[in-house]
């Protein structure tokens, strides 16, 4: 077994996720559990070898000898399955955090945390040994961690934390400082492991508790085909649909209906740079496209409970609405280096926390109402009197402040912009509160949405769009190229058939592409060096080629696109084409929630064609849904 600066770093396709919707962890292609925070997915590190290959933890199983792997999640489910094929034999590891369900319902906290993950070896054929090793690194590797074998398998403990493994093995310390073990598992044995996590405990009483458990490995496999059967899409790739479906239900913070962009920190956006972000935390924007997305496919359990977490945190008392909060609501997530570790492939600064949680984003309002919009359409049923206090809200603040200069939905950290997709997104928040008040909440207030709705659409399309470049441009009257602007049709501002809008597209193409997927943008933003593709943006192309009738080519970008995805169908937040590389934080909800409405834009596009004149979103899924892309009623 190679451990430390011997192994190196694994390239990030490499990685598969697992999770209990309370936090998550990250395991190699050779059976090395390499990230995985307790007892939230934004908790300091218990194993972050992900991060710095000598200093940080990890925890092993995988053949002795040279080996041969293939991986695949078993089913409709997040339960991994890895086949090693050896000389000697093959063997499957499974792994998985056991999901324990609570409620007969999807609505409201339906899954218990655990605490724990289970893998499961199993003979296949022959005889296989295999090696197992332990040496987890509390706090980010910060915490002085003692580590010791025992009766049963060993113990690491930091402080009041502590990690137990179960196992089969006699673990025995190497020279690199981890515990090591080897045993062997034949044909027909099945031989179980456990990683049970402590918090707020004696050290001195922990023991590795039992690991068999063919109860839990039953129960979450159920789980996750339950879930998935409630899925109503029957269209082109449901393959990667699902994944990306269930990809999304792991980033959900059951507690509190939260979401995480990414369940990981500072994966680069070039390797060797400085662009490397903690991205474990509840973005507005982002919460809202995955939850919109969810609902896309018929799940409006998550968006209940993410609109009720929102309202729990009392915006219009705060009269303050940031971009992104922790999973608990709380609103300071200050941002720290950890100079201690080396990065991933050296890419440093290491950062926790997000210093762009105080930034102004005026789109923040925009996509929260479209998703609340789609939520009363399609789920057909009233907006709570508690969610029209928030609504009310969004919508004031945005008649209040889209006059001002932002950040943007890229996070610039730099002097703020009139961003035109910010301005965009201001329509969107003023044009969804106006049909959400419709004749249930008379008030004086929608008339002056109104208004200024249409005092922003004139500003957009006057000082939007550039003649002379011949595209709608990254702020208003500027000149630069933002890919952000391919989502003026999904808004419903313009038809994908306006010749603005057309321009437009084939600007982003021919300068904003690289092997024909699509960068943010390319000018200065005051940060060093540069990053890969957009995956987002990339899905954002296939959409306005599909909306265009141009159904070919959108197909042969969207197979583009996947065709960087791991071998399990997960992608990243980037796209280095000409280095085959995933970049960025892994998976990235962004670019799993991008496949889905792109899969589903391409099979209406392919039943229906263009459509000539402007739809909302939700018009837009209803095209969807009469498209014969999705069964006529939901199973239970």
């Amino acid at each position: 077994m190679t451990r430390g600066k011997e192994r190196g770093y694994r390239p990030v396709r490499d990685y598969a996720l697992i999770g209990d919707a309370h936090t998550a962890a990250l395991v190699a292609k050779d059976g090395s559990i390499d990230w995985c925070c307790w007892p939230r997915f934004d908790s300091p590190a218990v194993f972050c070898r992900l991060l710095d290959a000598a200093r940080g933890g990890w925890s092993q199983i995988c053949p002795a000898d040279a080996y041969e792997v293939s991986r695949s999640y078993v089913g409709t489910t997040n339960v991994l399955a890895a086949e090693f094929k050896t000389g000697g034999g093959r063997v499957r590891l499974m792994d998985f955090m056991p999901v324990e369900r609570l409620t007969e319902s999807h609505r409201g906290e339906d899954i218990a945390p655990s605490y724990r993950i289970l893998r499961l070896v199993e003979g296949l054929a022959g005889s296989v040994e295999m090696e197992v090793g332990f040496r987890p690194t509390f706090d980010y590797a910060r915490a002085d961690t003692v580590l010791e074998a025992c009766e049963g398998g060993a113990v690491a403990t930091a402080g009041r934390e502590a990690l137990a493994l179960t196992c089969a093995a006699r673990m025995r310390r190497d020279e690199s400082g981890a515990l090591a073990g080897r045993f062997k598992v034949k044909e027909g044995e099945r031989v179980w492991f456990a990683l049970n996590y402590f918090t707020d405990v004696d050290p001195q009483g922990v023991k590795p508790p039992r690991a068999e458990s063919e109860d839990e490995l039953k129960k979450t496999l159920g789980y996750w085909e339950e879930w998935w059967r409630a899925c109503r899409y029957e269209g082109q790739y449901s393959e990667q649909v699902r994944r990306s479906a269930l990809v999304l239900k792991l980033l959900t913070y059951e507690p509190t209906g939260a979401l995480v962009a990414a369940p990981t920190s500072s994966l680069p956006e070039e390797v060797g740079g400085v662009r490397n972000w903690d991205y474990r935390y509840t973005w507005l924007r982002d919460s809202s496209l995955i939850l919109y997305t969810l609902m896309l496919l018929g799940y409006h359990e998550e968006a209940e409970d993410f609109f009720g977490w929102l309202d729990s945190l009392g915006i219009p008392r705060q009269k303050r609405l940031q971009i992104m909060y922790a999973l608990d609501g709380k609103s300071c997530l200050p941002e720290r280096k950890l100079e201690h570790l080396e990065g991933y492939r050296g890419s440093r600064p290491v950062r926790v926390g997000n210093a762009a949680f105080d930034q102004k984003q005026l789109d923040v309002y925009g996509e929260v109402l479209d998703a609340v919009y789609l939520y009363h359409e399609r789920a057909r049923r009233d907006i709570p009197e508690s969610w029209w206090d928030d609504i009310q809200f969004m919508a004031a603040r945005t008649v209040e402040g889209w006059r001002e200069p932002d950040s943007g939905i890229w996070e610039v950290r730099g002097r703020p912009r009139h961003f035109l997709y910010s301005k965009l997104m201001c329509w969107v928040a003023l044009d969804r509160a106006v049909r959400l008040a419709g004749t249930s909440h008379t008030s004086a207030d929608v008339s002056a949405w109104e208004k200024e709705r249409e005092t922003v659409r004139e500003l957009i399309l006057r000082e939007g769009y550039n003649e002379r470049v011949g595209a709608f441009t990254q702020y208003l009257g500027g000149e630069a190229l933002d890919a952000s602007a391919l989502i003026i049709p999904q808004t419903g501002f313009l038809p994908p058939t306006d010749a603005r809008v057309k321009s437009t597209v084939e600007r982003v193409r021919q300068r904003l592409t690289s092997h024909g997927l699509v960068y943010r943008y390319l000018n200065e933003d005051g940060l060093p060096g540069g990053e890969g593709t957009f995956a987002l943006c990339s899905f954002w192309l296939v959409d306005n080629l599909a909306a265009q009738g141009r159904v070919d080519e959108a197909k042969e970008l969207f197979e583009k696109i996947v065709g960087y995805a791991s071998d399990l169908g997960l992608l990243s937040e980037e796209i280095d084409p000409a280095g085959d590389e995933l970049l960025g934080n892994y998976p990235q909800g962004f670019s799993h929630l991008a496949l889905i409405r792109s899969a589903l834009n391409v099979s209406r596009a392919e039943a229906e064609g263009a459509k000539e004149h402007p739809q909302t979103s939700a018009e837009q899924a209803e095209d969807v849904e009469r498209s014969g892309q999705f069964k006529k009623t939901t199973e239970k």
